[in-house]
């Protein structure tokens, strides 16, 4: 896995072993800062249910302040912070290990992204309602093509879908 762009770009970073964490494709990632570079510069970004922490990786790369990554995984946790030492950025990435849903409430971010484990879509329920209750500007939700995302999460409303394969992001703002 590499990042696609920034001052980091083309640098390689650890993933995980095996099946349970599922890496935001390159291509999607790519798409995803293509619509947001005009808001990443400068801003906190959020990567809950980070995985590797490539996502919050490629938003500090392109310009984000900081990065916040929330991971329940140990081993994933232990791998952004491998990844954030081998690329000298330890200073703006903070690790909150625990359950998103949990922890989202407390994290005060610019843009939040979510990309809960496909599988258990209570998830999505869970920590959108968390982000309902204090919005940030924007909200991003990765998710399967076959997982039909609510419209509204209180006074989050859906303003854009891109679908890419089997993956599609749902761009969220205040309504």
């Amino acid at each position: 896995m590499r990042v696609i762009a920034g001052e980091f770009r083309s640098r390689r970073i650890l993933s995980l072993p095996g099946l349970d964490t599922r890496p935001t494709p390159d291509r999607l990632r790519e798409t995803l800062f293509n619509i947001i570079a005009p808001l990443i510069e400068g801003a906190v970004f959020a990567d809950a249910y980070a995985g590797t922490g490539s996502v919050g990786i490629e938003a500090i790369s392109r310009g984000a302040r900081l990065a916040v990554f929330i991971e329940k995984d140990r081993e994933a946790v232990e791998v952004i912070k491998a990844n954030l030492n081998s690329l000298d950025i330890k200073a703006k990435g903070r690790i909150i290990r625990g359950a998103a849903s949990h922890h989202l409430a407390s994290v005060e971010a610019d843009i939040v992204f979510l990309d809960p484990p496909y599988p258990k879509e209570n998830e999505y329920d869970l920590a959108m309602d968390v982000i309902a209750a204090k919005p940030p500007a924007l909200t991003i939700v990765q998710h399967s093509v076959r997982y039909k995302i609510p419209e509204t999460y209180g006074s989050l409303v859906k303003t854009r879908m891109v679908k890419q394969g089997d993956n599609a992001l749902s761009f969220f703002k205040p309504g």
